[in-house]
């Protein structure tokens, strides 16, 4: 029998570090004449692989490994720890491990960057697995990085429930197959809705989860 999870992005989903990392995009891309404001960000570089972004906006560049590792670098430099999670994660992984839910983490994120998100957010060894697009052969807005994560899990997309913040990532879970419930941390219900999300919640003391998490819990898996 498959089991059901609940499987989670990070950055956005389960804490808000979206701040930090367009402060280190910006000052990254800045010396190379380009603006990465709060709407830049937004618009071209949330949710997306580093591959992915420098390849676009710096084709020129030699290196863009080098770059994207001295990106990732600072960006673990300047996070603070201990971190704030999304208000009521705790609770609901508290739940599901009562339930005998599996979870997952899926991200774009490298690796030692979930490592040291997790941490942060006093998570750590909390996953049952944790599925990093840079590691499968396509990352998000791919549906590998979700069908991988129910795999290692045991699960299937039916008995799956997952938790994104950004376009890329619900497009990833939808065409796994998934229910996918966004995250209003950057975007607002229309834009997550427009990418496939079945319903919207601003953090995971939504009233609005609670009959979702009723209904999930009742299914048959």
């Amino acid at each position: 029998m498959p089991v059901k999870a609940l499987l989670f992005d990070l950055d956005g989903t389960m804490l808000n570090t979206d701040p930090i990392h367009q402060k280190v995009f910006a000052d990254v891309l800045a010396p190379h004449g380009i603006d990465a404001d709060e709407d830049f960000y937004t618009s071209n570089i949330h949710g997306r692989l580093n591959a992915d972004i420098f390849a676009e906006f710096l084709p020129d560049h030699p290196d863009h490994f080098s770059l994207s590792e001295l990106k990732e670098a600072e960006f673990r430099r300047r996070l603070p720890r201990p971190y704030p999670e999304t208000p009521g994660l705790s609770a609901l992984i508290n739940r599901a491990e009562v339930a005998g839910w599996a979870i997952g983490v899926v991200t774009n994120a490298p690796r030692l960057n979930a490592e040291a998100m997790l941490e942060a957010i006093e998570k750590e060894g909390r996953p049952g697995a944790i599925i990093i697009g840079e590691e499968c052969e396509r990352g998000k807005p791919h549906p590998e990085p979700y069908l991988a994560a129910m795999e290692a899990l045991g699960a299937t997309p039916q008995t799956s429930l997952v938790f994104e913040d950004s376009p890329s990532g619900v497009r990833a879970a939808k065409a796994a197959g998934a229910r996918c419930i966004g995250i209003r941390s950057t975007l607002d219900d229309a834009a997550l809705r427009a990418a496939g999300a079945d319903l919207t919640i601003d953090t995971f003391n939504d009233p609005a989860l609670e009959p979702i998490l009723d209904a999930f819990q009742g299914e048959t898996a």
